[in-house]
């Protein structure tokens, strides 16, 4: 089973994790390419570009002007921050949980296109929707979308045919969607809080149960999607009434 979980714009500069086991992201050449296109930037037009504030875009301007220095590198496991990755919990990983996430976990990433938990890279913040103007002034989406899929496809036929969908939905546009549906078996699940019999989704929980479920796999190695139905976190529970062929469905009923 492979994992595909986004990356967060949350990212540290200062990882709390030190380690020197770091690999080199498939898609390093391409990674430098669009840095040294963001370095031509100043901090106004990261600001509108990004649609950040004036100190992120001050912090981001420093990180692309300085990205092709050699050091320091972080595993993007621990590079990213964000909501799903504090209950992915990696800094409590044993090694032999870091080697079975690095050959069955992919995260999605704008810069450096696909990335396994052990690459080395650079904290940094960009969005698909940024335009390249050296590459025909095409988004980012665009950019990524044949370089990746056949790299997606490839490695989830070569492990058991599966793909865990645990990212965000718009990063389905790094990919040629329907033709990875069409080729392996996505599972993609969903997460809703039923409060006064209606189905609410609250993104931060949705998040929240990504990285749980992410670190679940991490630990159980499932070998078949029945496993999954037994994930259990914060009172998501899967709802077998609410399910169907095509989607599990995991409910947590609010007070």
């Amino acid at each position: 089973m492979q994992i595909l979980l986004s990356c967060s714009k949350d990212m540290t500069d200062a990882p709390s994790v030190i380690t020197q086991r770091t690999t080199v992201p498939r898609f390093q050449r391409e990674a430098e390419q669009i840095a040294v296109n963001m370095m031509k930037y100043d901090v106004d037009e990261l600001v509108q570009i990004l649609k950040i504030n004036r100190e992120l875009g001050t912090l981001n301007k420093m990180r692309y002007t300085t990205f092709l220095d050699p050091l320091p590198l972080q595993p993007a496991i621990f590079a990213h921050t964000g909501i799903a990755y504090k209950q992915l919990h990696a800094e409590q990983m044993t090694n032999l949980q870091l080697d079975f996430a690095q050959s069955h976990l992919w995260i999605t990433s704008f810069l450096y296109g696909l990335l396994r938990p052990l690459d080395g890279i650079k904290s940094h913040r960009l969005e698909g929707s940024v335009r390249l103007p050296e590459y025909d002034d095409r988004q980012l989406f665009t950019f990524w979308r044949p370089l990746l899929t056949d790299v997606l496809i490839d490695s989830v036929k070569a492990d058991d045919g599966i793909l865990l969908h645990l990212a965000s939905a718009e990063m389905k546009g790094l990919f040629d969607w329907k033709r990875v549906k069409r080729e392996v078996t996505v599972v993609e699940p969903k997460f809703t809080t039923i409060h006064h019999g209606k189905q609410k989704t609250i993104v931060v929980y949705v998040k929240m149960c990504r990285g749980a479920m992410t670190r679940f796999v991490i630990e159980k190695q499932p070998r078949d999607i029945e496993l999954l139905k037994t994930f259990d976190f914060e009172g998501f529970t899967f709802d077998p009434i609410e399910s169907n062929n095509d989607q599990m469905v995991f409910t947590l009923e609010a007070t």
